[in-house]
């Protein structure tokens, strides 16, 4: 200390005070408290929640901040269980099969299949909850549910296009999954632990959808998932990650089950299949033409 009140390293003992201040607040966050010796997840111990809250109910928290209930920490995980896999047909789960025989680590594998989670593979929960949504906001300001419907298809694809994300599918005439999850949603709007507005609107989308394309287009995964995270309230994009979690379980057995097998280089393809090719039909490369000069020479 010099002194003017300086400390050595040229700040006042008020200085120094907010320089740590400073870095203290420099990754603020209400999620996790941690020093030696302690942690805790929103205030609770890790001690306590370890072997007391299940896995659906610890992300629940860590997104939520607080715990949920029975009946919400049920309808969380059965939208998760349901997403975990649909096959190595699915570019996800192909891309973690060939990344794991290129010799990569599992995490590695993983995050080469997360990162093509996007807008098309993947990203169709998260657009069905903004649709719900906008629907929702429409019935909750007097339009009757059929109207909101009309008007929020027109709108989503006047803007997006005619797909309508949440259903058909281009295996299953009817989405398995599907039915179960909205089942699970009407018996816990029956016990009064979601309003099931959301399945209402989705259900009403279904019969629009068959009546103005004159064939049933069916509620899909995306579409039953968004209502569970809609009811829920769930913010639309947590719907994809949300989605990015249940799916990275898929992802990893897949990684592990292609790791054990020995197989190197593994592309999309079989090796004895070629790919088609569309381009120009074999040609040489042209020679210049010589010069006046290199004639004469």
């Amino acid at each position: 200390m010099t002194d003017d009140g300086m400390t050595d390293d040229g700040l006042t003992d008020n200085g120094a005070e907010a320089v740590e201040r400073e870095a203290s607040d420099w990754w603020r966050s209400s999620i996790i408290e941690m020093e030696p010796g302690v942690i805790r997840y929103r205030g609770y111990a890790i001690e306590e929640l370890i072997g007391n809250i299940d896995f659906a109910e610890m992300i629940w928290l860590m997104l939520r901040g607080e715990l949920p209930g029975k009946g919400q920490a049920d309808l969380l995980e059965a939208a998760l269980v349901a997403s975990v896999d649909h096959g190595p047909q699915a570019p996800s789960i192909a891309i973690a099969r060939m990344a794991a025989t290129c010799g990569v680590g599992l995490n590695s594998a993983m995050a080469s299949a997360l990162n093509v989670l996007g807008d098309v593979h993947g990203g169709a929960g998260e657009q069905a909850v903004e649709l719900y949504q906008a629907i929702q906001a429409g019935v909750e300001s007097g339009t009757p549910l059929v109207r909101a419907v009309e008007d929020g298809l027109d709108a989503f694809q006047a803007e997006h296009g005619k797909f309508v994300p949440g259903f058909g599918h281009r295996f299953h005439p009817i989405d398995p999954r599907a039915p179960r999850l909205l089942q699970l949603v009407d018996e816990a709007a029956a016990r009064g632990q979601v309003s099931g507005a959301y399945a209402a609107v989705a259900r009403q989308i279904e019969a629009t959808l068959k009546a103005r394309k004159e064939k049933a287009i069916p509620l899909n995964i995306d579409g039953a998932t968004a209502v569970i995270y809609a009811e829920l309230g769930f913010p639309a994009p947590l719907a994809r990650g949300l989605f990015c979690l249940s799916r990275s379980v898929g992802i990893l057995a897949h990684a592990w089950e292609q790791s054990g097998r020995g197989e190197r280089n593994k592309g999309p393809i079989p090796r004895r299949m070629l790919w088609t090719h569309d381009g120009p039909a074999p040609r040489s490369v042209p020679r210049p033409v010589p010069s006046e000069g290199d004639r004469e020479a």
